[in-house]
């Protein structure tokens, strides 16, 4: 059967079709009895199931054959405004979701079929028309579960108001995983990692349904970005307990779980124990963790084993491989990594590996090397680039190009407070005080806020957050005097502040010393003393990078208390061990 020339919704408004037909021989009058009105009804009926027969099997062509239907003089039965709204939705056809939705409802279809409204609701939430999809939903007073659950995820989908999907999620009459699983996701796509977990913990206590895989790839991702690894632990206990199947997407979310909260081997455990054939985000995200926590070398032999088992790598996978070079100072490696890329695999390299390339040069104090991959990439350089750039040029005191990065980063990203602070502390560190305040002046002016720093560490599956110099904790006594018998620990030890990281200017040391005291890495380290038993690690999430005194004074802590000290900042991760850094001490 071909399709028509023109579809019905290009050249009408309403469904009834507008167009000039050829005269067809008109068929002998019916015989007015009861008998042959049925024949005649049952073979329209018979017409019209097997078009929805045809649009189940092509659904691609759904909208072409419920135009045919309407244009052979059948009427459509509800499976084929079905099939027609399921494809308005897949290709977020709002015009054609308007005729439909007129068309059933000239025809009583929406009054007397629900599973028709609840299509209509689904296609107009999935088109972004919500107040379309809530008139028709208001409208029927037998909604299922599904009626529920799409404008449920129509609100998500949005991304709107937060609390207006809450409301309607709780006057919910029940709830299935699918429900609550729309809102684990919100959350997390929201960066509400705690609200996350607490909707989780609310689901099992509603016993309302089980977890399923989707759940616990929500769940244990608001974990990984909170670096709570005592909740993480019990996830994963959760899944072994439940028998739940570690399939790809759970597997690669456990691995970045265990990574993101330093615990390797948990991230290693998991690797080794998946069933079947790895997929290649299985094989990314323990490349990924590796890098992450300064195991280059584990990073580049595990590319290596990816390798022989035939796998082609992707884009991400010489991303995370590129980082491992530059994080480990292997700057051969990195470019041999780089040419095989494009020569060997055919991957064209986009702006990521040219920002790993410029790290790894960097972070060498090759800042030649680094402005010929700037010149020669085909890209305007981003944020990201700029910033790893600025950094090198600051721990290397190259000042000159520091300060051109600085103004280059700013124009590329102009609300983003790091380019503002990275170029004022170049010319703290040049002396150039009045750069400093016309760069700070300028910052303020665009109203462009400095995000305070804040380090957090998890005890008992309570996470503690601690902000720069803040005394509000409920045991900031016992706080403040571990912080004391730190600072002597430290001075015993040899340790002097680095005041030089202080950069604003104020010429009494002792002030300078006494705010770099109150860091917040510093707060949660203290805390985590006082709390935890002698030899336990102590693990710290902080949102900024950790600054160069903190880095010195942590390597001492670690030898001094005998503690594996943790640290994940905006950059990598930290693991401190008896006086020494896994980044090689560069940060």
């Amino acid at each position: 059967m071909p399709p028509p020339t023109v579809p019905f919704f290009l050249t009408a408004t309403t469904l009834a079709t507008t167009t000039v037909k050829k005269p067809q021989p008109q068929p002998p009058p019916l015989p007015c009895d009861a008998q042959a009105q049925d024949t005649v009804a049952s073979q329209a009926s018979a017409a019209s199931a097997s078009y929805a027969a045809r649009m189940r099997l092509n659904p691609h062509l759904a909208l072409r054959l419920f135009d045919h239907l309407l244009r052979s003089g059948a009427d459509p039965d509800p499976a084929a405004y079905e099939l027609a709204l399921a494809s308005c939705a897949r290709g977020k056809d709002r015009a054609t979701a308007a005729q439909l939705h007129a068309h059933a409802a000239k025809r009583g279809f929406l009054a007397s079929h629900r599973r028709v409204r609840c299509r209509l609701v689904h296609a107009y939430a999935v088109c972004g028309m919500l107040p379309h999809a809530r008139r028709v939903f208001d409208g029927g007073t037998d909604n299922d579960m599904v009626a529920w659950n799409c404008l449920l995820r129509g609100y998500a989908q949005e991304g709107g108001d937060a609390d207006l999907l809450r409301d309607f999620f709780a006057r919910m009459p029940s709830r299935d995983s699918v429900s609550w699983n729309t809102v684990l996701s919100l959350c997390v796509v929201n960066g509400e990692y705690d609200e996350a977990i607490a909707v989780f913990r609310e689901m099992l206590a509603s016993q309302e349904c089980q977890p399923d895989r989707v759940t616990l790839v929500s769940v244990v991702s608001a974990i990984a970005y909170l670096g709570a690894l005592a909740q993480g632990l019990w996830a994963h206990a959760y899944v072994i307990r439940k028998g739940v199947e570690v399939e790809e997407k759970l597997s690669s979310a456990l691995i970045n779980m265990y990574s993101k909260c330093g615990f390797l081997e948990g991230a290693v455990y998991v690797f080794d124990n998946v069933r079947g054939k790895r997929s290649l985000d299985t094989w990314n995200a323990m490349l990924a963790g590796f890098t992450a926590n300064g195991c280059s070398g584990r990073a580049l032999a595990l590319f290596t084993r990816m390798e022989t088992t035939g796998l082609m790598p992707n884009k991400i996978t010489f991303n995370c491989i590129l980082n491992a070079c530059s994080h480990g100072g292997l700057v051969e490696e990195g470019m041999r990594c780089f040419q095989r890329m494009s020569r060997v695999y055919g991957i064209e390299p986009d702006i990521a590996h040219y920002g790993c390339m410029v790290d790894l040069f960097c972070r060498a104090g090759m800042f030649e090397k680094a402005e010929e991959i700037i010149q020669i990439m085909p890209m305007e350089p981003d944020a990201s680039m700029l910033k790893a750039l600025l950094g090198a040029c600051r721990t290397h005191k190259n000042l000159e190009l520091g300060k051109k990065a600085g103004h280059r980063l700013i124009e590329a990203a102009p609300n983003d407070h790091a380019g503002y602070v990275l170029l004022s502390n170049i010319y703290a560190l040049d002396g150039n005080w009045g750069r400093v305040h016309k760069v700070r002046k300028l910052m303020l002016d665009r109203g462009v806020l400095k995000t305070p720093g804040s380090s957090s560490v998890e005890l008992n599956g309570v996470i503690h957050e601690f902000i720069s110099g803040d005394k509000s904790h409920s045991r900031k006594r016992d706080i403040y005097k571990m912080l004391d018998e730190i600072c002597q620990q430290l001075k015993s030890a040899g340790y002097t502040p680095d005041t030089s990281q202080v950069l604003l200017d104020i010429d009494d040391e002792d002030v300078k010393e006494s705010s770099l005291a109150v860091h917040s890495e510093k707060l949660a380290i203290a805390f985590g003393l006082i709390s935890t038993a002698p030899g336990t690690p102590i693990r710290v999430v902080n949102n900024l990078r950790i600054c160069g005194d903190c880095h010195n004074a942590i390597k001492l802590l670690s030898k001094i208390y005998g503690r594996c000290i943790i640290v994940r900042d905006a950059n990598r991760f930290h693991h401190f061990r008896k006086g020494s850094c896994s980044c090689g001490d560069y940060w």
